[in-house]
């Protein structure tokens, strides 16, 4: 996982991840990119950096040229658990379980992100042959 040195300055930081997330995208060609709408938090600080860090995130997805989906926390929580006011640990459990995953899922940013992604994959059909492999892909768009 990438996370740039918590000693530079936030801009350095800002960019760094900008970067990373081009480079992903540039990389994996994704088809979309989905990211959790901006939610209320007790820590106004923590707040405005993470809006600072989606920021980047929805630039690199923009000017990849991606369309990009906002999902309300509330709206991943109901269609991945069923359950609006899900917690952390239940989102993780059923992540694991759509995924096929082992043991019960770990809360996190990782299953967090995994269900973000989840809900656009049953909110979006997918384009034709997108599950195929990539050499498969390129072949059959001839």
């Amino acid at each position: 996982m990438f996370a740039p040195p918590a000693d530079r300055e936030l801009c350095e930081r800002l960019h760094a991840i900008h970067a990373g997330v081009a480079s992903l995208i540039a990389r994996l060609r994704p088809e979309a990119l989905a990211v959790e709408d901006v939610f209320h938090s007790r820590n106004t600080h923590s707040a405005l950096v993470l809006g600072q860090v989606r920021g980047v995130v929805l630039l690199a997805g923009a000017q990849a040229g991606l369309p990009v989906h906002a999902l309300a926390p509330a709206t991943v929580k109901v269609q991945i658990t069923g359950f609006g006011g899900a917690d952390k640990s239940q989102v993780a459990f059923m992540v694991a379980r759509l995924l096929s995953l082992p043991g019960d899922g770990e809360a996190g940013d990782a299953a967090d992100a995994l269900a973000v992604a989840l809900c656009l994959a049953h909110r979006q059909p997918l384009a034709a042959g997108a599950l195929l492999p990539r050499a498969s892909r390129r072949r059959s768009a001839r």
